[in-house]
Formats: C-alpha cells, sequence, structure tokens
C-alpha cells in the first residue's frame, strides 16, 4: 500500500513539473518580442476606384514586418532563424493605446496617399475631417474622466466636435477644476458624462491651459470632387504608416490610363506626404526579405533607409532592383523610364 502510495505521488509530481514547465514555455510573457520578415501583399485588391483604369500586368506590393510578443518557446526558436531580431518591449508597444495608434498611423497613411495621387494625377479634392477621437491617455497628467483609446468624442459642452480647433474654443474659457459634458461614442455605443478639467502646459505659451488629459487624433477623409474618382480601402490587419508610398503608386496607377507597372513585380516602402515626400521607416531589414521571398523584381527604398536595405539584399544575395526615392516623383520618373516587361 505504502508503495503504490509512493508511485501515485511521484506520477502527480511529474504531472505537476509538466504543468509548470508548459506554462513557463507557453504561456508565461517575457519583456520581448520578435521581430522578423513579415509579408509581401499585393494592394490592388485593397484599393479601387468607381471609374478607374484596371489594367495591371504587374503587381504592387507592401512590405510588413513580424511583430511578436514572445514566449519562452518563441525566444528559443529565433535563436536558430538568422532573419529573426529579439528586442525588450516598450512600455507602449500591447495593448489598446497601441493598437489604436497603429490604426490611426493607416488611416493617415492611406489619406495621404490618397491626396499625393490626386494631386500627380490632376483629379480635384477635398479634405473633411470626420471626427476627433482618444489616441491615448497621458501618463503624466491622467485624465479625470471615463476615457479609452479609441473613443470618438462626439460633443463637448452640447457642440459637435470634428476638429481639433472646435475642442480648443470650447475649452478656453474654461480653467482647471471645472467639469465639463462630455458624449462619447465607445465600441458603437453612446456614453455621457461629466469630466473635471485638468492643468496642462500650452507649448504655444509655455502657459497652463485646462485640458483632459488625452492624446487626440483627428480623422480626416479625403473626398474626390468627382464621385467615379473615389478611392476606397478595404479593411485591413495591418497598421503603421509604412505603406504610404505603395498606396500612392497603385492609386495613382488606377486613376491614371495604362500600366504603370509595365508588368513587373514591384515592392517597396516608405511613409507618404500629401506634397509627394517618401519619409523612412523601420525595420527595413526585414522588408527586403519579405520581397525577395514574393519575387519582387523591384524595390522602391526611401533614401534614408538605402544604405541598410542594400546591406541586407547583399547579405540574403537577392536580385532585386533596389530604387531609393525621396519623392513620389522619384518612383513615377523610374517607372516612365522602364521599358515593359516582355511576355
Amino acid at each position: 500500500m505504502q508503495q503504490r502510495n509512493s508511485r501515485i505521488f511521484k506520477s502527480l509530481l511529474y504531472v505537476m513539473l509538466l504543468v509548470v514547465m508548459v506554462y513557463v514555455v507557453v504561456f508565461m510573457p517575457t519583456p520581448y518580442m520578435v521581430n522578423q520578415p513579415g509579408s509581401a501583399e499585393e494592394i490592388k485588391p485593397m484599393i479601387r476606384v468607381a471609374g478607374g483604369d484596371p489594367e495591371e500586368k504587374g503587381t504592387f506590393m507592401m512590405t510588413t514586418v513580424s511583430v511578436t510578443y514572445a514566449n519562452v518557446a518563441a525566444l528559443i526558436a529565433s535563436q536558430f532563424n538568422s532573419q529573426a531580431q529579439i528586442v525588450r518591449k516598450t512600455p507602449e508597444q500591447g495593448g489598446k493605446e497601441y493598437e489604436t495608434q497603429q490604426i490611426y498611423y493607416m488611416s493617415d497613411s492611406q489619406s495621404s496617399a490618397m491626396a499625393a495621387a490626386y494631386h500627380k494625377a490632376k483629379v480635384p479634392f477635398n479634405i473633411v475631417s470626420e471626427y476627433v477621437f482618444v489616441v491615448s491617455l497621458s501618463k503624466s497628467n491622467p485624465p479625470k474622466g471615463d476615457f479609452a483609446p479609441g473613443d470618438i468624442i462626439r460633443k463637448v459642452e452640447g457642440q459637435a466636435l470634428t476638429r481639433f480647433e472646435q475642442l480648443s474654443g470650447i475649452l478656453k474659457t474654461k480653467k482647471a477644476g471645472d467639469r465639463v459634458s462630455v458624449e462619447l461614442e465607445r465600441d458603437g455605443k453612446t456614453l455621457s458624462q461629466q469630466a473635471e478639467l485638468i492643468p496642462l502646459k500650452d507649448p504655444a505659451t509655455g502657459g497652463n491651459r485646462a485640458g483632459f488629459g488625452l492624446n487626440i487624433g483627428e480623422l480626416r477623409k479625403v473626398k474626390s470632387v468627382d464621385p467615379k474618382q473615389q478611392v476606397e480601402f478595404a479593411h485591413t490587419q495591418v497598421g503603421g504608416p509604412s505603406a504610404g508610398l505603395m498606396f500612392t503608386l497603385e492609386i495613382y496607377n488606377q486613376l491614371t490610363p495604362g500600366d504603370l507597372s509595365k508588368g513587373y513585380r514591384i515592392a517597396g516602402t516608405g511613409t507618404m506626404s500629401t506634397d509627394g515626400t517618401v519619409g523612412p521607416i523601420g525595420g527595413v531589414q526585414f522588408k527586403i526579405v519579405a520581397a525577395d521571398r514574393e519575387k519582387a523584381e523591384i524595390f522602391f527604398v526611401p533614401e534614408d533607409n538605402y544604405k541598410d536595405a542594400k546591406k541586407k539584399a547583399e547579405e540574403i544575395g537577392t536580385s532585386m532592383k533596389l530604387v531609393p526615392v525621396k519623392t513620389v516623383d522619384d518612383a513615377l520618373n523610374y517607372l516612365s523610364k522602364l521599358k515593359a516587361k516582355a511576355g
């Protein structure tokens, strides 16, 4: 009997040890992330221009970085992956605030790409502010009210909001400690509250002003004067601003006659300003690998990222042509001189 109890005890002990090991390896969070090559996705299915020219024998592709919040198993596996990079997670990464920021950056990137493409194609358009929303809560001056990242601020003191300037105008006669009525939209539901204003530094004057303690974004939509040339984006799970350049090229290709791709598989990265300036991005080395895996033949890279991109391209031995650009005009000029691909 004693021997049997001893066997049962040992069996239970083994099971407990196994459970602990599984938890540590699979479920226990770590302060690290693993960055590695993501995807190179065709943009045409993401964008539609009602009266646009659909001709495209080649393809334009956006590139991404895969970011994984690492468990112990992922950290171990990354040691055997030459393209993986372990980085320490920063406090702002993860959670609703980070997700809201990435969605905002993507939305802003799409709007900037539309404006830049409309400008180059000489399509009249207007920029319309749709709403103001909460991007994040201030860490140094937290709000005194029920606010969450992603909340749309519909009204303050009974006045509808669509632009930053309107909020400043409503609060300019208020002081810290005053309570104001706020109407929010959260997950499709309307929430009303009385929020207390707090003292905030005014960067314009150097003095104090009353505010909520929120980092706020303004969602703007670019509207074509001609509805037939209105650009519509399909929903995407990708966040961030780095697809701006490639969005612009795809939109311009649909707005203008002919095939800008000329039969080539064209990938790239870079932020886009409404004036056509291409800005640098992070993780270009991962995007080079992602594009090469999808057999891209040309890769547009922001000039500031060219050195790192060239180093990675040489490391993996790709035949992909790297083209450094400062503006969307640089990319368009390169494509205009490119001979159409045979076959």
